[in-house]
């Protein structure tokens, strides 16, 4: 494999790492491959297609305040203007945080969206749609840490 150009990770909804299970995990891995006697796992759906369907469209109904589109806004405008940054966020990373945070929230039960279900989703939505620049690249410094620099000093609304 070989790193994807930004234009190409930018339309990638977010980035999740999920890293290396346990160790007790890992052998229970193994336990299961060879009781089962063969490399394929037979996988029972646990939606339909429709149910699916319907999951995504209900995100839809979820609302999210005028102050969070900005704040949204905010959030993606300062990946542009960070100075550890070649490249900011696009647009597409301002739309990407609001169908995350709406999910979050649905997932929470919730039909609206609060300041922290946008700090939540930001790194994982957003650290993947920039580029670094050399000099910060060259210190080891990531695009997460900026990135949740920027949740930390950008002010969230007043949701009060």
């Amino acid at each position: 494999t070989y790193p994807l150009p930004e234009a190409q990770l930018d339309r990638f909804i977010l980035r999740t790492s999920v890293g290396y299970p346990a160790t007790h995990d890992e052998v229970e891995i193994l336990s299961r491959r060879l009781a089962r006697k063969q490399d394929e796992v037979a996988l029972t759906p646990v939606v339909t297609p429709a149910e699916f369907s319907s999951m995504q469209a209900s995100l839809e109904y979820v609302h999210i305040d005028q102050r969070l589109r900005e704040y949204a806004v905010a959030l993606t405008t300062a990946t542009r203007e960070n100075g550890q940054f070649e490249v900011g966020s696009s647009p597409r990373g301002s739309l990407a945080l609001l169908k995350v945070a709406r999910a979050r929230a649905a997932l929470d039960g919730r039909e609206f969206v609060t300041p922290d279900d946008l700090r939540a989703v930001a790194v994982a939505v957003l650290s993947h749609r920039v580029v670094l620049r050399p000099e910060a690249w060259a210190r080891h410094v990531s695009a997460d840490e900026v990135v949740r620099g920027i949740i930390d000093t950008v002010p969230a609304p007043n949701w009060k």
